[in-house]
């Protein structure tokens, strides 16, 4: 089975092309929604005991969990420690999983990709991208999204520019859905022929 990787900056339109992805019968691992998962679930109590009050009921109130991490860097890195182990789980579970259906190729939909080092779980990586102006567009336009807000998570990943360089593919979302499912299926046609690279 070919593992593809997904990954992409912010408001790049990454989420829409997964769902593309999915469209056309690929497996999706979406690792913002395991976060959201175990954030409701088995991560409650470990990160209540690591920043208290960032919890109700037993459940991750994302919004008070926030004011203990933003442009806090060490905060991050403890909170990572305790959810990272969480999600590998997981995403070894999709992967086992998706291989026992017999499915050719699976999707690891993972923002932090590069940053977290996934690539190494990988065969190859798409980093989908637009232009800056599309991306500020994009990411202004959701109702909880602030400049400062915006400004920390743009700190945490790597340049679109840099992410490019590294892919194996490219997908641009500027020019609308079936330049994007166009793109996919490309990628598909030559993920088959292609040698896997997992380490």
């Amino acid at each position: 089975m070919f593992v593809l990787g997904l990954t992409g900056s912010i408001g790049m339109g990454k989420s829409t092309t997964a769902k593309l992805f999915m469209e056309v019968g690929v497996p999706v691992y979406d690792a913002d929604a395991t976060v959201h998962a175990i954030y409701e679930s088995e991560a409650g109590p470990a990160v209540e005991a690591a920043f208290p009050g960032s919890t109700v009921d037993g459940r991750v109130d994302r919004q008070k969990l926030s004011g203990h991490v933003v442009g806090n860097a060490a905060a991050m890195t403890r909170l990572e420690s305790i959810v990272h182990p969480m999600l590998r789980a997981h995403e070894q579970a999709f992967l086992r999983e998706v291989e026992e259906s017999g499915a050719p190729v699976a999707v690891l939909d993972i923002p932090l990709l590069y940053e977290t080092g996934a690539d190494s779980r990988v065969d190859a990586v798409a980093v989908v991208t637009t232009t800056p102006q599309i991306q500020r567009e994009r990411i202004l336009a959701r109702q909880t999204m602030t400049p400062d807000k915006l400004e920390a998570i743009l700190a945490r990943q790597l340049p679109d520019a840099e992410k490019r360089r590294r892919a194996d593919f490219v997908v641009d979302t500027g020019d609308g859905l079936e330049p994007v499912r166009q793109q996919i299926a490309d990628i598909l046609g030559k993920v088959a022929t292609m040698p896997t690279r997992r380490r």
